[in-house]
This record gives structure tokens, C-alpha cells and sequence, in this order.
């Protein structure tokens, strides 16, 4: 009967590297925030007197806000009520792209509000040079639309984060996936 062949595996003798401390740089709006935001912003809509019998419309389609409203002076009022939602909502404004406004020949006005979810290349730029500009003793990566930091100390991925949150960016971070 032949021996089995025993190697460092079966003994436990092997040990793999743990993974360094890491944490992901994301820019991400909750999208039932959103779906509120936009509910309540339907809501006061219908009850509002100056929109009583006019053809004001919200529709939202995934990260988009659409506004149409019979005249410029409705949209803008239609806009002042979305963005006051949304920013009860405590969703950051640097989110929130406001598309300029279509008038037609009638004068029907229509309006996009963008919701930007993720952070895009140019901005996942600013955010690693200004990380490799600090000199911490960390590295970063951009992977599709997050920026990945990963370093030999929890303590300096948390010092990291303090000057990242303390610097102004186009877009509203948070941290996610921080794991040791």
C-alpha cells in the first residue's frame, strides 16, 4: 500500500502573508435617500397652491431626476423644492449635478438633475496625488470608480483619512472596507 505524501500543508508549517491594512476611498449616494428625497418632493407638489392645475412632473429614473414644468418661473420653483429634499435628506450637494434648463418654443421648460455615484478618473487622480503628495507610508490604487489605500499600520491609513476628509474635493467621500 503506498504512503501518502505528506507536505508543509498537512502539518500547518506554511504561513501566508496576512494582508496589509487597507480601506477604500468611494463616492456613493444612497439611493433610497434619493427615492425619498424625490417622494417628498412629489408630495409638496401636489399640495402647493401656485401649482394647483399646472402640469409640473418628478420623475426619477436610476440617477437621474427628471423636472418638466409649463413655464421658467415653475421650474425654478420645481428645482428650489428637489434640492431642499434632497439636501434634508443629508445627501451631499457636491453629488448633485444640476443639467442647465430646456425652454421649447412654447416656453415648457424641462431640467436633469444628476446624481453622481462613484468617483471618476480625474478625481480618483487628485485624491492619489495629493495621498503621494503627503508623503504617508502607504500606496493607492484606482480601481473602476474607487481608490483602494493600502499601508503597513493601521495608524497611518487612519492619519490618511483625517487629511483626506480635511482636504476639499470635488465630490463627497466616505471610507469603506477597512480591513486590517
Amino acid at each position: 500500500m503506498p504512503t501518502p505524501i505528506l507536505n508543509a500543508f498537512h502539518f500547518g508549517l506554511v504561513k501566508y502573508p496576512s494582508p496589509m491594512p487597507s480601506f477604500d476611498i468611494v463616492s456613493e449616494v444612497n439611493s433610497m435617500e434619493i427615492e425619498n428625497a424625490v417622494n417628498t418632493a412629489r408630495k409638496e407638489l401636489v399640495n402647493r397652491f401656485d401649482f394647483k392645475g399646472s402640469k409640473a412632473e418628478i420623475v426619477l429614473e436610476k440617477n437621474e431626476i427628471k423636472l418638466s414644468a409649463e413655464d421658467q418661473f415653475r421650474m425654478k420653483q420645481l428645482v428650489e423644492i428637489v434640492m431642499g429634499k434632497i439636501a434634508r435628506r443629508n445627501i451631499s450637494l457636491k453629488n448633485v449635478e444640476r443639467c442647465p434648463t430646456d425652454l421649447s418654443p412654447l416656453g415648457h421648460a424641462r431640467q436633469v438633475i444628476k446624481i453622481k455615484q462613484g468617483i471618476e478618473t480625474e478625481v480618483a487622480k487628485q485624491i492619489t496625488g495629493f495621498v503621494r503628495d503627503g508623503k504617508f507610508k502607504v500606496t493607492t490604487q484606482i480601481q473602476e470608480s474607487q481608490v483602494r489605500v493600502t499601508g503597513k499600520s493601521r495608524d497611518e491609513l487612519q492619519t490618511v483619512i483625517a487629511a483626506v476628509r480635511a482636504q476639499e474635493f470635488p465630490v463627497a467621500l466616505q471610507f469603506q472596507n477597512f480591513r486590517d
